[in-house]
């Protein structure tokens, strides 16, 4: 895993964005705390924790102090949202919600305040190597529109099939942020493989 952080890195990588899965709000199960620390300590860029778990309140401060710049929770889990953002703030990340596909964007109207991020699920969370939902892209779009009728400055981040072919359509729609797991990994180099990716969203004018 560090090997591979680090030609995510020399490769022109933004983040390194780090899957959290518990077997229960979604059917894998996936890495904890410890692994945030282990990859905190062979890079130093930011990390994107995406907590795909029930309850994350009890591992909000674990996950911060292991190195987690942004911790990422997920609307249709978090009982009182407000109070988790707050809670990841005052431990000092920026605060992201994901939603599932078929979760409005217009659920986060009233915790924009409290936003840094905003991940919009191009696939339904779980596993790798999905095809993007094309009727997400109409959500980014939404998100978009959205974010600024409110006046929020959140990034707006897809994850979820996101390849040479998509990359275009996610940020033309509006997505400052994309994440890629099996594009950037599956094989061939990673550099080549990130560079396909931002080829791709250069072709959008970005």
């Amino acid at each position: 895993m560090g090997e591979e952080i680090r030609q995510a890195e020399a490769g022109g990588a933004d983040y390194i964005h780090v899957d959290v899965m518990d077997g229960h709000f979604v059917p894998n199960l996936t890495i904890g705390p410890l692994i945030v620390e282990a990859a905190r300590r062979v890079t130093s860029l930011p990390l994107d924790v995406h907590l795909m778990i029930e309850d994350p309140d009890r591992l909000l401060r674990e996950f911060i102090e292991a190195g987690a710049s942004t911790v990422t929770v997920h609307q249709e889990v978090c009982r009182h949202l407000q109070r988790t953002l707050a809670e990841i703030r005052a431990l000092g990340a920026r605060a992201g919600v994901a939603l599932c596909p078929a979760t409005p964007v217009a659920t986060l109207e009233h915790v924009a305040p409290d936003l840094d991020l905003l991940l919009v699920m191009t696939v339904n969370p779980g596993f790798g190597g999905q095809s993007l939902i094309p009727a997400c892209i109409d959500k980014v779009r939404d998100a978009r529109k959205l974010l600024s009728a409110w006046g929020c400055s959140a990034e707006i981040e897809v994850d979820g099939g996101i390849n040479p072919s998509t990359a275009g359509l996610a940020v033309a729609a509006g997505a400052e942020v994309l994440v890629a797991g099996s594009a950037v990994f599956g094989r061939g180099s990673v550099a080549d493989n990130l560079r396909s990716l931002r080829e791709a969203t250069r072709a959008v004018g970005v």
